[in-house]
């Protein structure tokens, strides 16, 4: 069974707009994980519009099962998460303006930045991810790095799929076989929905973890959230 990791940038979102604590992230996390979470994965970027960075740190005592922090790796985003510690970083390289993550990292180009990164992050415990495209090359770029784990960027799939157009995750079913015989996990995320995620699940080899967040809040609104976790579950069974 894939792991299923809720995303909370959106709570934090709601509560921004408001002021306040209102609705509180790290109640939320704790109640995520109770209807069945099996992670919380956390977004902090720059200018705090959502999740803040101070948000990283009071998560980390409220977070029992696995703990994820993306990010692009700035100074700032790094001692962030080598204080933090958690179980695992996923490497995403945002623009600070980007409203969400719209690109995987050019491993070959990047390769040794991030090869340096990933040391570092390594040498203190904390499994590492590289956000990359459903392209051959850049997981074999991605092997090169010392990564742990790939997530698969799932927005192109999740277009193709609303379009009925199922051949779409066949690039993506190749990279999880490459990766897989590379030695490196299988993550994925951006766009999962209730509606595509036992479709991709089942036709990714080895998929250990999604990242879901936007599609989960927004679904909550109409089905409650402890539904909508049991049902996500059961998909990804």
């Amino acid at each position: 069974m894939a792991k299923l990791s809720v995303n909370i940038n959106k709570i934090a979102t709601l509560r921004n707009s408001r002021g306040g604590n209102v609705p509180n992230v790290v109640q939320f996390a704790k109640d995520a994980q109770r209807f069945g979470a099996q992670g919380i994965t956390i977004h902090p970027r720059p200018d705090e519009r959502h999740i803040r960075y101070q948000d990283a740190h009071d998560l980390k005592e409220a977070v029992y099962t696995e703990y994820n922090i993306e990010g692009n790796p700035i100074p700032k985003f790094i001692d962030l998460v080598l204080q933090v510690k958690p179980t695992q970083v996923t490497l995403v390289p945002d623009a600070e303006d980007a409203i969400t993550s719209n690109a995987g990292w050019d491993t070959i180009k990047h390769k040794d930045f991030l090869v340096d990164v990933i040391k570092e992050f390594k040498q203190n415990g904390i499994r590492t991810s590289i956000f990359v495209d459903p392209v051959l090359n850049l997981v074999e770029g991605a092997k090169e790095t010392g990564t742990d784990r790939i997530e698969l960027y799932t927005e192109a799939f999740a277009h193709n799929y609303v379009q009925g157009n199922n051949e779409g995750v066949k690039p993506y079913t190749a990279c999880a076989e490459l990766a897989n015989k590379l030695g490196m996990g299988v993550n994925a995320g951006h766009d999962l929905s209730l509606d595509n995620i036992q479709f991709f699940k089942e036709h990714i080899p080895g998929l250990l973890e999604v990242s879901i967040g936007h599609a989960l809040v927004a679904e909550s609104l109409y089905l409650g959230v402890e539904n909508v976790i049991q049902m996500y579950l059961r998909k990804l069974k």
